[in-house]
């Protein structure tokens, strides 16, 4: 929590000061209307006292109160204006460490658990504030205050506070002792809903076609079951802490007035007046006392789960991306778009089994290097070292002479141009996806999306819609069939022009057609550009420069179609698999 709150600038601190000194402003007109009832006892027990006496102190004591009730009022705002300011920066900040994450970052934490940590988390924070500065400031300064107030009235009516505050942080102690353990068990359950609702709503095509909503219901039900009864734990705690106070209030009510009795009996007749006023005033200042410590107890209802989600942002802030940019970065001299590979190696980590293993080659400027094998053989594996979503475990990767790890991250992503697998379009237009992010290009114009779109064989669809490049996008290109959103994706990496191009088997939710028609363009107008394809159809590869071969992150072989057809057992098994002889050796 400390950790967390250090990340306060100047201001909020100084909101902080502000409000605790409006909090004892508060208290201490709330503390001094006590002594005016005090005076309007006194005078309401005097013989010739009349209604105009009271005036005076009346006013005064309902002055005190609106004094007071403002203050109480100025606190709210600045605690509601402190706590938006501190969890918008915090969000801010959480929202940014994030996306410097690398892929094995955000699989540390799972997608669902960041949400989590984004939004519930950040509440608890933000009420936390809000109720710390109204309610959990003021109640150890009203208890102290009012002490000090009642010391000396008499020490029997002080013993009956102590033991009504002993009892009162006795009962608190206990119930939160019982509670705290729940309140991580409950947020961890409630990244676990989050993700169940997430794969439900994303796979719910294959819910629906598989007949699975039941289980998924029952998946569902169980984690929510677990969060139902934890939270019903924790409320029911909470609801005894309630009628517990209350009881202390009331027991300690009767106290003093059993005491004030005993005392005025005893007394003398013209001490009886005073011994009366005392036990007024008392009884206002004992209620401070025990309203005090029911404020410290709201502490102790939302604290538990505060500290667990402040334990959890301060996860995800103090973990910093293994992918960072280096020091003293260099600069390529010559622009040529070569990638060098030079026994590469990678595990995820330390002590796992190799994705890839030893792998070497060139890739020259304007050269098309293919990669193919069967599924999980670590094709994307490689080529997702190259812009260092990962970095390399053994070797090294060079682009135009320099290793990828010297290069200020945002060079070497303006010389890539990646499109993954599966394309990622993001709410907003055609033309906001196209000049996404920065790049030696931007600003683009529409003449530069157009040709873009034209390359990428989109330009006929995306003309065909009413806004043309204004067309809506919606979030994850849901408005697009599978084909449109991987050309759009295309569009997007070549409207930057690099210096290399990566198709993590990109063509593969094109037809055949479009496919060729594609690569034959790509060749013509960006020969230039060094093209790495990952790839599953054989149709798509059989013209590189450069085919490897992969198994199990190995590569067993390496040449051109017709070397690797003639020689190498796997890729053979691969091609026969998908074309006949015939348009294996005709190339088409």
């Amino acid at each position: 929590m400390f950790k967390l709150f250090k990340r306060l600038t100047v201001k909020e601190v100084g909101m902080i000061v502000i409000s605790i000194l409006f909090t004892c402003l508060t208290v201490y007109l709330e503390l001094e209307v006590p002594t005016y009832i005090s005076k309007i006892t006194e005078l309401l027990q005097t013989k010739g006292t009349v209604v105009s006496d009271l005036w005076n102190p009346g006013l005064k004591m309902i002055g005190l109160s609106f004094a007071s009730f403002l203050s109480a009022v100025t606190v709210g705002f600045i605690a509601a204006r402190l706590a938006a300011s501190f969890t918008t920066s915090l969000r801010s900040d959480i929202f940014n460490r994030v996306l410097d994450y690398s892929d094995a970052e955000i699989k540390r934490f799972s997608i669902p658990s960041l949400l989590t940590r984004t939004t519930n988390d950040l509440t608890q924070i933000q009420l936390m504030i809000t109720m710390g500065l109204q309610v959990v400031t003021r109640g150890p300064i009203m208890a102290i205050w009012a002490i000090t107030k009642i010391i000396g009235k008499s020490e029997y009516w002080l013993w009956a506070v102590i033991v009504a505050v002993i009892v009162n942080i006795i009962m608190t102690t206990v119930l939160m002792t019982l509670a705290f353990p729940k309140q991580s068990v409950i947020q961890r359950l409630t990244d676990k809903l989050n993700s169940i609702t997430r794969e439900s709503l994303t796979g719910i095509r294959v819910v629906r076609a598989y007949n699975a909503e039941d289980y998924q219901d029952d998946k569902f039900a169980g984690a929510n079951d677990e969060v139902t009864r934890l939270n019903l734990f924790v409320s029911r705690l909470m609801a005894i802490l309630n009628p517990i106070m209350m009881g202390i209030s009331s027991g300690l009510t009767l106290a003093i007035y059993w005491i004030g009795a005993y005392l005025i009996q005893d007394a003398a007749l013209p001490e009886r007046l005073p011994i009366f006023s005392d036990m007024v005033v008392f009884m206002s200042y004992a209620m401070q006392v025990v309203i005090g410590f029911m404020l410290m107890g709201a502490l102790f209802i939302i604290l538990p789960r505060t500290l667990v989600s402040a334990g959890r942002i301060n996860e995800v802030l103090d973990l910093y991306s293994t992918i960072e940019s280096p020091t003293e970065p260099k600069i390529a001299k010559d622009v040529k778009g070569e990638v060098v590979f030079d026994n590469v190696s990678f595990r995820y980590t330390k002590n796992s089994e190799a994705v890839i293993e030893h792998v070497s080659f060139t890739a020259k400027a304007g050269e098309t290097v293919a990669f193919i094998g069967s599924t999980g053989s670590g094709k994307s594996t490689l080529i997702s070292l190259i812009p260092r979503f990962y970095d390399v475990t053994e070797g090294k990767i060079l682009v135009d002479g320099v290793n990828v790890k010297d290069y200020q991250l945002e060079d070497l992503h303006n010389k890539i141009g990646y499109i993954p697998q599966k394309a990622v379009l993001f709410s907003g237009d055609i033309k906001s996806n196209l000049d996404f992010g920065q790049s030696n290009e931007s600003p683009l114009d529409d003449e530069k999306m157009w040709s873009a779109l034209d390359l990428a064989q989109a330009k006929s669809f995306v003309e065909e819609k009413e806004g043309g490049l204004h067309s809506e996008v919606a979030q994850s290109g849901t408005n697009f069939s599978g084909g449109q959103k991987q050309r759009l994706a295309i569009a997007r990496a070549l409207a930057r022009k690099p210096e290399i191009l990566i198709f993590d088997d990109s063509f593969s939710a094109l037809d055949y057609k479009t496919d060729r028609i594609l690569r034959e363009e790509l060749a013509k107008k960006v020969k230039d550009t060094t093209r790495l394809i990952v790839a599953q159809r054989i149709s798509t590869i059989m013209d590189a420069d450069q085919i490897l071969v992969l198994d199990k992150g190995k590569v067993v072989g390496q040449g051109t179609h017709k070397e690797l057809l003639a020689t190498n057992a796997v890729y053979q098994e691969i091609a026969y698999s998908q074309l006949s002889k015939e348009e294996l050796e005709n190339g088409k």
